[in-house]
């Protein structure tokens, strides 16, 4: 009995033996061909690489950092519109206040022009007056004085309108004054009354002259 098992070890060593020589010859087989060339006179072929993916064309939010950099540009351009608006509008107040101290300052010097002049003026005759529709200026009594200049050379112009009721009494007196007026042309200032709407007063041209 111990005879015959030792003899099936000794088979099963051998078998053993065997399996390990055959799987030991067909590795180096295998490697063999790996390392050998086909037709490229034996050198080996190098596997490609995948290339990874460009990360740039991916989509998504910012990292943080970009993200409060882009919030503070769009908060600084919208601060510097704001700023902008607000100094063109400023700008503008401050243009109609000009204008406004302009023609105050030109009706002050026709007032004066006008204090020492005899009869109509020397210009009486270059100006006239096209009524205002009251709803264009808040139910007041105004007109157009309409100045031309017929004269050679740039002129300033002081004006005297009077404004009469029905009854032909004069019961309100406006100055209007035009500086610079280039010779050939016409300006077009008010006249504004400062009494009520009613009655209604009718305009007329009292003295113009020309400086």
């Amino acid at each position: 009995m111990g005879s015959g098992v030792s003899r099936g070890v000794r088979r099963l060593r051998g078998r053993s033996a065997g399996v390990a020589a055959a799987v030991l010859a067909t590795a180096g087989t295998l490697t063999l061909v790996a390392c050998g060339g086909g037709g490229n006179g034996g050198g080996t072929t190098p596997t490609p690489r995948p290339t990874p993916p460009a990360t740039e064309s991916f989509t998504g939010t910012p990292p943080s950092p970009l993200s409060s950099a882009a919030s503070s540009a769009i908060a600084s351009a919208r601060a510097s519109a704001s700023a902008a608006a607000s100094s063109a509008s400023a700008r503008a107040n401050e243009f109609e206040a000009s204008v406004a101290a302009r023609t105050e300052r030109a009706n002050q010097e026709a007032h004066k022009r006008l204090a020492n002049v005899q009869g109509r003026g020397n210009a009486a005759s270059d100006v006239s007056l096209t009524g205002i529709p009251r709803a264009e200026v808040g139910d007041l009594q105004a007109a157009h004085v309409n100045i031309h200049n017929s004269s050679d050379r740039t002129a300033d112009f002081a004006v005297q309108v009077d404004f009469r009721d029905p009854d032909g009494k004069v019961v309100e007196t406006r100055y209007v004054g035009a500086e610079n007026v280039p010779p050939g042309q016409t300006v077009h200032p008010y006249a504004i009354s400062h009494q009520p709407p009613q009655p209604v007063l009718k305009p007329e041209v009292a003295k113009a002259e020309r400086y």
